[in-house]
């Protein structure tokens, strides 16, 4: 049996909602916002997310390798879904949602539904990248800030 799990994170950033969806809709975002030591390297990406376009990336962990493709899908104006189709997850589905607060300020929300392979191995890989979902999504809301603050200014 696997195990299923949900993460959520929420944060504001001080930038328009469009400067912050579009910065979120170009696939160098994910590893501008990455923390070392993770490393990210795109196989296949678009120039631009759109509806159904596939990325296939490696996060590389110090000297291990995990590869993953994933599917954006539900593209709106304010979000987005990418679904892992391959990975070290049984199931992945990362929605991002964006909302206006005020003509500055953009509230950035993820909502990660989870479950973990059955196998040892990918199970433990696997819930390794779970526990350490809070440090990741404070990084990444610390650098998202840094990188769109300082453009808005």
């Amino acid at each position: 049996m696997s195990i299923k799990a949900r993460f959520n994170h929420h944060f504001t950033v001080k930038a328009p909602l469009s400067s912050v969806v579009d910065f979120h809709q170009k696939p160098g975002s994910m590893a501008a916002i990455t923390p070392p030591p993770i490393r990210v390297k795109f196989q296949q990406s678009p120039q631009v997310l759109a509806d159904g376009s596939e990325m296939a990336f490696t996060l590389w962990l110090g000297p291990l390798p995990v590869r993953w493709q994933a599917r954006i899908e539900n593209l709106t104006s304010v979000g987005f879904t990418d679904r892992q189709l391959k990975g070290p997850f049984k199931q992945w589905v990362h929605e991002h949602s964006f909302e206006r607060v005020d003509e500055t300020t953009t509230a950035v929300i993820d909502q990660i539904a989870l479950q973990l392979r059955p196998n040892l191995i990918w199970g433990l890989v696997g819930l390794g990248f779970y526990i350490g979902l809070p440090l990741l999504f404070r990084y990444r809301a610390w650098k998202t800030r840094r990188l769109l603050e300082r453009r808005s200014e």
